[in-house]
């Protein structure tokens, strides 16, 4: 299955670099029907004229961005070695709400770049 999927430019050109290979999101309806095998393709926001294309190799469900955090190194998601999992979790509320953290979960989607 593909499936589509927007990143704002930073971890548009982590995945794209190899820097990036865990995508950080909700466990939400929409990240349910990803399977392991599967291909994502990721628009680069603003304007959505770049793309990418990732097959899934592994996701690693969590109940919170803190448990994601603490089982995987932080080089995985594009981050900073120095980075606390407290600054993880405030950059990732920028994107998602505690409430919709709490009712869905969170994954982590591992992928792996494919060439064009």
């Amino acid at each position: 299955m593909i499936h589509e999927m927007h990143l704002y430019p930073e971890p548009f050109e982590k995945i794209k670099s190899g820097k990036k290979t865990i995508e950080i999101r909700l466990y939400d309806e929409k990240r349910q029907k990803v399977k392991v095998g599967d291909i994502i393709v990721f628009h680069k926001l603003p304007d959505n004229t770049e793309t990418i294309k990732v097959e899934v190799l592994g996701l690693s469900i969590f109940k919170s961005f803190r448990d994601l955090f603490s089982n995987f190194d932080k080089s995985k998601f594009g981050h900073d070695r120095g980075l606390s999992i407290e600054k993880e979790i405030q950059m990732q509320r920028a994107y998602y709400s505690e409430e919709e953290e709490k009712k869905y979960g969170v994954v982590g989607i591992h992928i792996r770049l494919l060439n064009e």
